[in-house]
Formats: C-alpha cells, structure tokens, sequence
C-alpha cells in the first residue's frame, strides 16, 4: 500500500530579504484538500510564505517538494495547478467577464465558457446578466475581491491560496467567499490555505491553523508572545515589569534574544490567585473574546493582561465550571520555566 504524498512538504526553508530573515522553517507538511489557516502580525512572514507555496518566489535555502516532487517558480507543470490570490487583487482593465475568463483563454480553453463565467460568478454570489458586462472600476472593494475569486475557482485549482481574502470586504463578501472555499474543497478537493486577521472568521474555515511570528511557524496553532525589553532579575531570571504594575517572571535565555514564547498547553486559567505561590506567574486578566475551533469543539479564549494579549485552548467543561464569557475577570497561571526562547 502506497502513502498518499501531502499537497506540499517544506525541508530546512529559509528565507532572506537581503540580510534580514523572514522565513524559518524546519519542517512543514500541508495534506491534500486540507484547509489551513495562517495566523500572525502584520510583517510575521504570512505572505512570504504564501508566495513560496505558490512558486511565485524560490526560497533562499532549503526544498518545497509539491506532491512528493520538488518544483521551481514559474514552472509551466505547476503554473495551472496553484493559484494565489492576493489581498489587493488585481484585475484587468476590462469587463468582468473578460476578468474571469481570460485564464481559460489563455488555455484557449473556450468550451461552454459563458456557461462556466455564469457558474463561477454564481458561486461568489454575483449574478450574470448584472456584472458580467460591467468595466472594473465599476465594482465595490467587497465585489472585486470577489471577482478575483471567481476567475480563479473557473479554473478549478489543486491549490487555492488566499492572503487576507476578506481584509476590505463586507460581512456578506466574507460569507461568500467563505462559502466558496468551502465548495472548492467539496467539489473537486482543492487545497487551501487562507492568511486572515479575521480570527472567528479563519477559525470557522479552516480544519488546522498555524501560526507565525518573526518568521518562525508554530504547528499548534496561536502561541503567546512576550517581547521585551526584558530586566535581568536573580539568579537566571528575567522579568517584564507591564505598566498596571504587574510581573512577569521568566527564566533567562541562554543567549541574548527578546522574544518569549509561552505555549497553550503551558497556561491554566483559574479565578482566583493561589495563595500557595505554586506558580511563579499569577497574572490578573480579563476575557476578550471566545472563538468556537470547529475541528475539535475546544474553544479559542483571548485574555488581555494589561497591553499583553494571551490565547487559550478550553474545553467546554472548563467554560461551564468556572462560568467563563468576554468581559469576565480571570487569572492565568504559568511557571517561569514555561518559556521557549526564539
């Protein structure tokens, strides 16, 4: 019995704008008709990482191996299997159909072709007989997006890659554009992964969510960053004093670096503080959202502690026990070793 190859396999990728690296990755495999979510800051490297996968750019060291097979940017065997759609999209200066179906052109491709616009457009939520003969700079941010969207679903990708997809559309442009993610998977198995701010938004799409920050993935998801400055405190210790005048203790790195990385798993959430001191960090808090993670049935908890925001994973017993809901005051609990260093 042969094993399925993933959609994508990353090994030992680094990548580099200059001298400053933007990109690390040691392993990554993306499966086949998966939905992936991306997660992280503005400048973390979502959009590198996009670009790679569409093999728009090659990375400075390491391999992107595309169904078991190392492929080059530009190459004309991947060229009609990726597409990667922007977050500013770009659109010809001509009508919508013409937008949506110049990639079947270009295949000279013609067969059924207003049948396939109508059932494209159809599909973002976009009647025919309306947009079809409209110019571009005739459309709305919402439905120019998704224009964008139906001219590369026409093309019935392997992999559909989306940077920050509903960034500057309306809540009914991010319904549809949901929507039609979902059926590219449905309909012949695409594989997708999706860039967003839109947390609640990722979180009701995608089936796993990686998270990036300073260029470093973190497979499981959301993870909670510290950075400095940092003060030395006793005995390999460093603490970040937040204004509200509260302390956090961590144990120094071994090598000069200021960001701290504390994970999910390594957090307990209580509501009270524990006389016991058993855990060198008692933060007080406050919730600020709550996202359902519709793989697992756990939900995403934000808690602001001061200017720091901390996410964790619940289960819905632990929701239930201690009452949680935004707005509530809590107390999260960690140990000074918790801490990884990158």
């Amino acid at each position: 019995m042969t094993t399925k190859e993933p959609a994508y396999h990353l090994n030992d990728i680094r990548h580099y704008y200059g001298d400053t690296k933007v990109l690390e990755i040691d392993t990554l495999k993306i499966e086949e008709s998966s939905i992936t979510g991306l997660i992280g800051p503005n400048g973390s490297g979502k959009t590198t990482l996009l670009k790679l996968l569409a093999f728009a750019v090659k990375p400075t060291r390491g391999i992107i191996l595309y169904k078991g097979r190392p492929e080059v940017p530009f190459s004309p065997a991947i060229r009609s299997k990726v597409t990667l759609l922007t977050q500013k999209p770009y659109l010809l200066k001509r009508t919508v159909f013409e937008n949506v179906a110049y990639g079947l052109k270009i295949r000279k491709d013609k067969n059924r072709l207003e049948e396939r616009v109508k059932n494209a457009l159809l599909t973002v939520g976009l009647d025919f007989q309306k947009f079809a003969p409209r110019k571009w700079h005739e459309l709305s941010g919402g439905e120019a997006q998704r224009v964008a969207m139906a001219a590369r679903l026409i093309l019935k990708p392997e992999v559909l890659l989306l940077d920050e997809p509903i960034a500057s559309v309306d809540t009914e442009s991010a319904g549809l554009i949901r929507d039609a993610s979902l059926k590219a998977r449905e309909n012949w198995g695409a594989t997708l992964v999706i860039a967003s701010h839109d947390l609640q938004w990722l979180y009701s799409i995608s089936d796993r969510q990686l998270s990036i920050f300073n260029g470093n993935i973190f497979s499981t998801g959301m993870e909670n960053i510290i950075t400095g400055p940092f003060e030395q405190g006793d005995d390999k210790i460093v603490v970040k004093k937040l204004d509200d005048g509260q302390i956090i203790t961590l144990t120094a790195p071994e090598k000069k670096t200021g960001i701290a990385v504390i994970r999910k798993k390594s957090i307990s959430i209580d509501l009270e503080k524990q006389a016991d001191q058993s855990f060198l960090n008692q933060l007080s808090g406050q919730i600020a959202s709550m996202l359902l993670e519709k793989k697992t049935g756990h939900i995403m908890a934000t808690i602001y502690i001061h200017d720091l925001s901390f996410v964790l994973r619940l289960t819905p017993g632990q929701i239930s026990s201690l009452d949680l809901y935004p707005g509530k005051k809590v107390i999260l609990k960690f140990q000074s070793t918790d801490v990884e260093w990158i």
